[in-house]
């Protein structure tokens, strides 16, 4: 006796519209060395047709260029939906199909980009028609930026502009890798250079020489205590996934030969903060605390020290769920998913516009930044489905 066919679910009606636009996304090479105008401008066009307000926000070169773009009334306060347009690069050889050219097999998409976070913007694009034929009575603001992945530089100006407007908007979902999960928090970052000026000579004569390497040592030696304390000491945030500060060195360079004592070298370091944490403070006594090295490298010869400089810094995301933005949407959103250490801009739209943000996202983290990046078609069509109830919500009177 045959067993009766199983039924298959429906995919959501816009999901082949998001493929489209993934595709399309995906083939814009926009690694953050690259311009994202045309990027941009291919979105622009997109909303623009259906009906929504268009603000781009260049840099100085215009080459660079953030996106804003409205649907609804812009005298209430309304709901930010915000992504990055940038990616990492894709050199890797072990790609098995064209970085820049979506790939689809076993119920995934493939692609840089696919899930940090072109995946996301995809599905944006394939909501606003939704967006543009609604009866909104709260604005969506559709934010796009560039070059978050190397220290969230566009983001700032959309945050000005947002908080500029006559009536702000109230809360913002950062479309973010989350596994379609709320994320509630995430670490600040600042990035910091040092640069070890020492002499040269013979390695024979070491001695006479001020040697940038070891001084440097000496330096690294004290973020390894500072790091160390943070790990004991705290303060903590269980809900992060490293629920404390973490402090390390990165990169490292310095010397020329095995036989001559090195007279420069630099490094780079890191420190990511939780809400309860003075990053700016705690980054200045660290600096301060090589004050003693600095003032021997001087003592020995003129010229001699250790420089420090700010490479770029984004504010911590502190947790929306007591903010009236949230709290009107609270019953739409997905399973709770806790706090994250990776980056965002969520920090950025709170500290820089006032808008109190979480992340909700297609895609895993684990996938980003890795050749054969995809994001799960599942992930696609659960995003959609949290767009079309957003846009319901907003409907409401």
């Amino acid at each position: 006796m045959s067993q009766p066919a199983r039924a298959i679910a429906p995919s959501h009606p816009q999901l082949e519209q998001a493929k489209e636009h993934l595709r399309a996304l995906i083939g814009f090479d926009t690694v953050s060395k690259n311009p994202n105008r045309p990027l941009i401008e291919h979105m622009a066009v997109h909303f623009r047709k259906l009906g929504a307000e268009i603000t781009l926000l260049p840099d100085e070169s215009g080459q660079k260029v953030n996106l804003v773009a409205r649907f609804g009334p812009e005298d209430q306060p309304g709901v930010v939906l915000s992504g990055h347009t940038d990616v990492v690069p894709a050199n890797e050889e072990t790609w098995l199909t064209p970085p820049f050219s979506m790939d689809e097999r076993d119920g995934r998409l493939y692609g840089r980009g696919a899930c940090d976070m072109k995946g996301f913007a995809a599905c944006v694009m394939a909501a606003a028609p939704t967006f543009a034929a609604a009866d909104l009575k709260r604005p969506l603001y559709l934010c796009f930026s560039y070059d978050e992945e190397v220290g969230c530089l566009g983001a700032p100006d959309i945050a000005r502009h947002l908080a500029a407007l006559p009536v702000p908007p109230e809360f913002a979902i950062i479309g973010e890798p989350s596994d379609m999960k709320l994320v509630t928090g995430q670490k600040g970052k600042i990035a910091m250079r040092a640069t070890v000026t020492g002499t040269s000579g013979h390695s024979s004569f070491s001695p006479r020489h001020v040697n940038a390497v070891e001084y440097a040592g000496r330096v690294l030696q004290l973020i390894t205590e500072r790091a160390a304390a943070y790990e004991t000491e705290g303060p903590f945030d269980g809900e992060f996934t490293v629920p404390h500060a973490t402090l390390l060195a990165t990169m490292i360079s310095g010397g020329v030969a095995t036989n001559v004592t090195p007279d420069h070298c630099s490094f780079t370091f890191e420190l990511r903060s939780i809400g309860e944490n003075d990053p700016e403070g705690e980054m200045a006594a660290l600096i301060e605390s090589a004050g003693e090295i600095n003032a021997e490298m001087q003592a020995r010869a003129p010229g001699c020290g250790i420089t420090f400089s700010r490479i770029f810094a984004y504010p911590a995301m502190n947790d929306a769920r007591n903010s009236a933005g949230f709290r009107a949407l609270s019953d739409l959103m997905p399973e709770y998913g806790g706090k994250v250490s990776y980056g965002s801009e969520g920090g950025v739209f709170e500290q820089i516009g006032g808008i109190p943000s979480v992340i909700v996202g297609p895609g895993s983290i684990e996938q980003a930044h890795k050749p054969n990046e995809f994001v799960e078609i599942s992930q696609i069509e659960d995003c959609l489905e949290f767009l079309e109830e957003l846009t319901v919500r907003l409907s409401e009177a």
